[in-house]
């Protein structure tokens, strides 16, 4: 049985399968779009949420420095990314980089956690972009009906009928085509771009230096019972995080990486880039080099226009404005975060459909899905059904709970990659590679000792719900997956591998 559940997937065949004409997604993206897909979907609520909390309550003005070392982090994740996609331009991202490298069984696990990782991820941002519009809406004269609100923290019943609708109206987006997306993504992400390079210099006129005195605070100890005071922590090293001091700077660094999630997402796309040897790498790194620079720059105006020590949690940027006497920027800032989170939502509910397609494609899921509209060349039946589901849930439940899973199965994604860089570099050095990551194991070791850093900065709670997930998912590969897999039918000779331009 070993040998079946890590049995991989030849990197040739896995690129004749893109080829088959019911299966075959439109190239059409570019370098630029895939920089653009990522600008969106990494800029987020975290650039305007997450500085003020870590400032106060970790790193001070060092934040900056925090946001350094988290794209740092990420950074040599996106390094390894960059070598996989460019060598292995299919759909699915670490999913498909596990399958030809790792074997069946990892590529499985990781694209059920990528499944579970960018479905919650969807449904929150979904929730977020509702409350943003509503509070827009409330400063208009307006108010959404009793019951279709928003449902976080709501005990009664309701639905929140504008996250519901928004998904909605996404997924006929992405059923439409990519080029249509690429397009509605780059009016957005620009709209939000301008918002923070907005607030960003006009913020730069309201900073007074002695706010950054000291810059980095001195060192505290964490209170008992404090938020970031991580279980795993203590278990493993017998101490809890430490608030502020050079210790503070790395704690902060665990909080804010979870900002960068999302360059990942560039990956999937892969198998409808024009030139992924060359637009991959240069997508998934110059998003990330773009939204590193503004959260710098960000977290730099925000600490220096008001002290740490007084900025607020929820609305660090638009309480800090209304602090130096700009109150109209808390409107302008709420406008730009709603405008962030549509593209955030669309390609997120992007990333899962292209790993669920890919799995589909490769018999560990029902191939019923795997088929692509013949007209518009998307997978449209993942994304209807994806799209549908997600709507119910981001309609009817609360997600703020949840949405550490997105974290934990996005790290357990770097870990993956990172780790089959090394084997794949072992087992095929004849692959041409576009893309090389340097200093092979080095980085990709890096990268890993980053990623389980970060993890168990996580609470347990989370890692609890991660492995009843992961639990759950290896129920449903030993009863379908393993026996209907397309290697599992081609070792029993119930099909034969693709031989380009279709299956015979």
């Amino acid at each position: 049985m070993s040998s079946t559940l890590f049995r991989t997937k030849k990197v040739e065949q896995s690129i004749l399968d893109t080829e088959e004409p019911e299966h075959a997604l439109k190239k059409s993206l570019s370098a630029l779009d895939l920089t653009v897909f990522g600008v969106g979907v990494i800029i987020g609520t975290g650039i305007f949420v997450l500085t003020g909390t870590v400032a106060k309550d970790n790193a001070g003005p060092a934040t900056a420095l925090a946001f350094v070392a988290a794209g740092i982090a990420c950074a040599l994740a996106a390094l390894c990314y960059a070598e996989f996609a460019s060598t292995v331009p299919v759909a699915g991202s670490a999913y498909t980089f596990s399958y030809a490298s790792l074997g069946e069984l990892p590529a499985w696990i990781i694209g059920w956690d990528l499944v579970l990782e960018f479905a919650l991820g969807t449904a929150v941002v979904a929730v977020g972009w509702s409350g943003y519009i509503q509070s827009l809406m409330e400063n208009a004269g307006w108010t959404m009906p009793a019951g279709l609100g928003s449902r976080e923290g709501a005990d009664a019943f309701g639905f929140d009928i504008l996250a519901a609708a928004l998904v909605l109206v996404l997924t006929g987006i992405l059923v439409l085509g990519m080029k249509l997306s690429a397009r509605i993504t780059s009016l957005v992400v620009a709209i939000k771009v301008t918002v923070v390079l907005v607030v960003i210099i006009a913020g730069a006129f309201l900073i007074k230096g002695d706010n950054y005195d000291p810059f980095i605070p001195k060192e505290q100890p964490v209170e008992a019972g404090a938020s970031l005071d991580s279980p795993l922590i203590q278990l493993m090293f017998g101490w809890a995080p430490s608030n502020f001091g050079v210790m503070g700077i790395f704690t902060a660094a665990s909080v804010v990486f979870f900002a960068f999630i999302g360059f990942d997402v560039v990956a999937t796309a892969a198998e409808e880039t024009k030139n992924p040897q060359r637009d991959m790498p240069r997508g998934i790194l110059g998003s990330l080099l773009i939204c590193t620079t503004l959260y710098v720059l960000v977290s730099i105006v925000v600490t220096g226009m008001q002290h740490y020590s007084e900025l607020s949690v929820d609305a660090p940027l638009a309480d800090a404005f209304k602090a130096t006497g700009h109150p109209w920027f808390a409107g302008f800032i709420s406008f730009g975060a709603a405008v962030g989170l549509t593209t955030v939502c669309m390609i997120l509910l992007l990333g899962q459909t292209r790993v669920f397609f890919a799995m589909s494609r490769d018999g560990l899921l029902p191939r019923f899905f795997s088929h692509v509209h013949p007209r518009f060349k998307t997978p449209h039946r993942p994304t209807i059904l994806l799209g549908v589901i997600i709507a119910i849930l981001a309609g009817f439940t609360p997600l703020t709970e949840l949405a550490a899973l997105v974290n934990i199965g996005t790290l357990f994604a770097f870990v993956v990659v990172a780790i089959g860089v090394i084997i794949l570099r072992k087992s095929r050095p004849d692959l041409p590679r576009a893309f090389r990551t340097p200093w092979v194991p080095v980085i990709p070791i890096l990268s890993v000792c980053a990623s389980l850093w970060l993890m168990i900065n996580l609470p347990a709670e989370t890692w609890v719900r991660f492995a009843i997930w992961m639990a759950a998912g290896f129920l449903v590969y030993f009863l379908y997956g393993r026996t209907h897999s397309r290697l599992a039918r081609q070792e029993s000779g119930e099909e034969q591998p693709s031989v380009g331009g279709g299956t015979p």
